[in-house]
C-alpha cells in the first residue's frame, strides 16, 4: 500500500507541474474540423460550438472521403495540407490554438503506404535471404564462431534493410498523425514518443517531436450519439459525475517480483483502483477474476477501465450520464459506423459513455494510456478531457483515438466546492 501512496503522490507531483496545470484548455483555443462532403458533420460542428462558445472563426471545413479509412496521399491533401496551411496562417506563432477537433464524419484511419510491384519484390527478396542466412546461421552454431559472426552481422544488415522497406506498419490514426501537423517530416514507421506523456518526463528521446497540438475527436454510430456527447459532457460538468468506478483486472495482485507486460498492465489496473479508492470520489468496485464482467453486473458506471475481450463487447454496464472509460483491446475502435461490429468503442458509444479511447489498428499493449495517470488526472478536475488523455498516451503517428469533448472536466463541480 506504501507503494501505492508513494505513485499517487508522485502522480499529483507531476500533474501539478505538466504545462496544463494553469488554466485548463479554453474555448476559443480549439479548432473545430468538419468534413463538407457529410451534411451532418457541419451541422454537428456548429452545435457543439454554439454550445461550448468556441468562435464562430475557430471552424476548418475540408472535403475528404465519407469513409472511415484512406490513403495516406488523400490524408496528406485532404486533411494534413488544409489544417495546416490553416494554422500556419491563423495562428504563426503557435500559441492560439492548442486542441483540434474532429467531427463527425472525418476519416479514421490512415491506410499504410502503398507499395509497388518492385518494392515488393525487393522486399520479398531481402526476407528470403534473411531467411535462407539464419538457416545456415543457427547450422554452423559453434563450430566455426567466426563464420557465424559474419552471418549473424549479415542478417542484421539485412534485417537493417527489411525494416527501412517494410511499410506494412506506416499506418496510423488520422488524429494521432494530425497531432504532428505542424512537425517537419519524419518517418512514418512505427510510433513516435509523446513529450506530453508523465512517463517521459525528464528523459531524452531521440524521436521525442516537439510541435505537438493536442487531437480530439465528436464521433460515434450516428449523429445523434454525438449530440447526446456534447449535452451529456456538458450536463456533467454543472451536476457532477455520478454513479460507480469499475476497474475489470484479470488476476489477483501477484506481489513482487518479475513481472510480464501483460502482468505490468494488470497491475496498473489494480493501482488505478487503490487511486480512486483513497480520492474517495466514488464507489470503486475491483474484478480481478479472469473472466470479465457480465451482463448487468456494472450498473451506473461512471468510470471503467478493463480487459480482454477482442472485438466483442460484453453488455455488463449501465452507463451514468458523462461517464468515462476505456477497454483495452487490440480493434476496439477500427469502426465507429459498421452497423454489424461489435468492437467496443463503437458500443460504448451507442450505449451511452461520454468519452473513450481505443485503437483503429494493432497498437501494442504498450501503448495505451496509463490507466494511473489517466484517471488520476480525470478525477483531479482542473485538467480538460484532451489534456488527460496527453499526458497519459506515450506515443503519436500511431493508432490510438480518443473520442469525447476535448473541453470535458467531469470533476470540475468539485472544485467550486473547493474541495
Amino acid at each position: 500500500m506504501t507503494e501505492i501512496l508513494s505513485a499517487f503522490i508522485l502522480i499529483c507531483f507531476l500533474l501539478l507541474s505538466t504545462p496544463f496545470s494553469a488554466n485548463a484548455l479554453a474555448p476559443k483555443e480549439v479548432l473545430i474540423i468538419a468534413n463538407t462532403a457529410i451534411t451532418e458533420s457541419t451541422s454537428l460542428a456548429r452545435y457543439y460550438m454554439k454550445h461550448r462558445a468556441v468562435p464562430d472563426e475557430n471552424l476548418l471545413q475540408v472535403n475528404t472521403s465519407k469513409r472511415e479509412e484512406l490513403s495516406r496521399e488523400d490524408y496528406d491533401r485532404e486533411i494534413a495540407s488544409p489544417v495546416r496551411d490553416y494554422l500556419n496562417k491563423h495562428d504563426p506563432d503557435g500559441t492560439k490554438f492548442k486542441c483540434v477537433v474532429l467531427i463527425y464524419g472525418i476519416p479514421l484511419r490512415i491506410l499504410p503506404t502503398s507499395m509497388t510491384g518492385d518494392e515488393k519484390s525487393r522486399l520479398t527478396d531481402l526476407k528470403k535471404r534473411s531467411g535462407e542466412l539464419e538457416k545456415r546461421r543457427k547450422a554452423i552454431g559453434n563450430e566455426d564462431e567466426q563464420r557465424g559472426k559474419a552471418l549473424r552481422e549479415e542478417v542484421d544488415r539485412l534485417k537493417q534493410q527489411i525494416e527501412e522497406n517494410d511499410k506494412s506498419l506506416d499506418g496510423a490514426s488520422v488524429d494521432s498523425e494530425l497531432a504532428l501537423v505542424l512537425e517537419k517530416p519524419y518517418k512514418l514507421r512505427g510510433w513516435l514518443a509523446n513529450r506530453y506523456f508523465l512517463g517521459f518526463r525528464g528523459k531524452k528521446i531521440d524521436n521525442m517531436r516537439q510541435r505537438v497540438i493536442l487531437v480530439s475527436r465528436l464521433d460515434g454510430p450516428k449523429e445523434t450519439v454525438v449530440r447526446r456527447i456534447i449535452d451529456d459532457s456538458i450536463e456533467t460538468e454543472r451536476d457532477g459525475l455520478k454513479g460507480t468506478a469499475y476497474f475489470d483486472a484479470r488476476w489477483p495482485e501477484k506481489g513482487e517480483g518479475k513481472l510480464s507486460a501483460y502482468e505490468l498492465y494488470d497491475q496498473a489496473i489494480h493501482n488505478t483502483a487503490r487511486i480512486l479508492q483513497k480520492s474517495n470520489i466514488l464507489p470503486v468496485v475491483l474484478d480481478e477474476r479472469e473472466e470479465l464482467l457480465q451482463p448487468g453486473k456494472a450498473p451506473d458506471a461512471a468510470l471503467y477501465c478493463g480487459w480482454y475481450s477482442l472485438a466483442k463487447y460484453v453488455d455488463a454496464f449501465t452507463w451514468s450520464k458523462g461517464a468515462v472509460g476505456f477497454h483495452v483491446a487490440s480493434a476496439e475502435c477500427t469502426t465507429l459506423k459498421n452497423p454489424s461490429s461489435t468492437v467496443w468503442c463503437k458500443a460504448m458509444l451507442g450505449k451511452g459513455i461520454a468519452a473513450t479511447v481505443g485503437p483503429v489498428a494493432e497498437p501494442y499493449l504498450q501503448s495505451f494510456p496509463q490507466p494511473e495517470i489517466f484517471f488520476s488526472c480525470i478525477i483531479d478536475g482542473r485538467f480538460a478531457l484532451a489534456e488527460c488523455y496527453a499526458l497519459s498516451n506515450p506515443f503519436l503517428s500511431w493508432q490510438m483515438v480518443l473520442i469525447g469533448d476535448p473541453l470535458y472536466r467531469p470533476f470540475s463541480r468539485k472544485l467550486q466546492k473547493g474541495n
